[in-house]
Parts: structure tokens; C-alpha cells; sequence
């Protein structure tokens, strides 16, 4: 079991517009993120922030060219959480969580990425 977290922005007349795109189809919409977890770890609180992935092309690894090279804390800052739990049986998530963000710009550093590890299987096919 686990959880589906969205991440939603909290008003689609919000500032910060330009920037609400889906993190991997880059379409413009009020959901920003989301997330799949079947860990154990608390749920986002209040003042998370969401990471932003970025191609520096001049890092890029030749064997993975649109993959992204840093990441930095970004702009969308979880300002309330709401989760809903499921009390059907064989359910496919145990809760329902939306984290509704609010654009707060902060200026902070790109972190590069850790290099991206092929198992010796994958190398071979």
C-alpha cells in the first residue's frame, strides 16, 4: 500500500502562473507534481518545497542526453496539506494526499546530480 501525493497550486488565478507545468510533460495546469510512495515517511508539511530538475547541456552524459544534470529547491512551497483515506477494501492506495502550493520565488543554487548507474544486465542488453 501507499500514497498518491499531488502537489497542486493553490488558485489558478495565483501568481506564478507562467511556471505551473507538469514536472515531466511540462503542460500548463494547477497540478505541479506528483508522487507515488510506499515508504513510511511522514507526509510533506507546510513550507516544503518542491525540487526543480534542469539540463545543463555542457554535463549531459552522451549515453543519457536528455537526462537532467542538477536540481534546486524550487519555487512551489507547500502551504496546506490534505489527506484522505480510503476505508474501501483491496484498495489501491491507503490515502489520497494533496498539498496545495503557493509561488514563492527563492533564488538557490543548482546542485548537480548524482551520476546515473547502469546495472552490468542492462550494459549487456
Amino acid at each position: 500500500m501507499g500514497k498518491y501525493i499531488i502537489f497542486k497550486a493553490e488558485s489558478m488565478s495565483a501568481s506564478g502562473w507562467e511556471e505551473r507545468r507538469l514536472s515531466h510533460t511540462e503542460a500548463f495546469t494547477s497540478i505541479l507534481a506528483e508522487h507515488y510512495d510506499s515508504s513510511n515517511s511522514p507526509l510533506p508539511d507546510p513550507g516544503y518545497r518542491l525540487r526543480e530538475y534542469h539540463l545543463v547541456s555542457k554535463f549531459a552524459d552522451k549515453q543519457f542526453p536528455d537526462a537532467s544534470t542538477h536540481s534546486r529547491i524550487g519555487d512551489w512551497e507547500v502551504a496546506r496539506v490534505e489527506e484522505y483515506t480510503s476505508e474501501i477494501p483491496n484498495h489501491d492506495f491507503e490515502a489520497v494526499v494533496i498539498c496545495y502550493c503557493r509561488y514563492s520565488p527563492v533564488t538557490t543554487p543548482l546542485e548537480p546530480m548524482p551520476e546515473i548507474e547502469v546495472s552490468q544486465e542492462l550494459q549487456e542488453v
